[in-house]
């Protein structure tokens, strides 16, 4: 699923090419593609894209805790698989790959205590690599609806993601 995402990048520079960047946004699940697809080798798909701004919402970004629960009973990874497609093992592939990109990581007050933990680690690794990230814990939000209103204009994450586009 990780390297379909990054086709999809792909795709999307090559069919328009004529725009000046991109910006990404996922949610959780999602916010793991897309912090996956931060630490890509560009190099691989002959193609370097400007991704200007990240946006990862409620997101997984260490994988080893699952391998032990149900949770990957369908999934059936190992600990090999989990930490090959943890984001947090890749930070320095992030700074190589997407050291000019934005990075905002969000987290609902009422996230469940790992996704917490998950978030603040993958920040101050990020932090700690040197590149310009934000975070955000989001009042009153929990796992579904800190994502839910991002369609009003006045929501403080569709406020953010306008101010990081405007900025770059």
């Amino acid at each position: 699923m990780v390297d379909q995402v990054r086709r999809s990048v792909i795709f999307i520079i090559q069919q328009y090419s004529q725009i000046s960047g991109i910006y990404l946004c996922g949610h959780s699940a999602g916010a793991h593609l897309v912090a996956m697809t931060l630490s890509t080798d560009w190099t691989k798909y002959e193609v370097t894209p400007d991704i200007k701004g990240a946006f990862l919402v409620s997101g997984i970004y260490d994988l080893l805790p699952i391998v032990k629960t149900y949770i990957n009973g369908p999934l059936k990874m190992t600990d090999e698989d989990a930490l090959r497609n943890s984001p947090i093992q890749h930070v320095d592939k992030v700074r190589h790959w997407s050291e000019k990109c934005e990075i905002i990581i969000v987290v609902g007050e009422h996230d469940p205590p790992e996704f917490h933990r998950q978030s603040e680690e993958y920040f101050e690794g990020l932090k700690n690599a040197g590149l310009c990230i934000h975070y955000e814990d989001v009042p009153d939000t929990d796992h579904f609806n800190v994502i839910e209103q991002l369609t009003e204009g006045d929501y403080l994450l569709t406020q953010m993601i306008l101010k990081m586009i405007l900025r770059t």
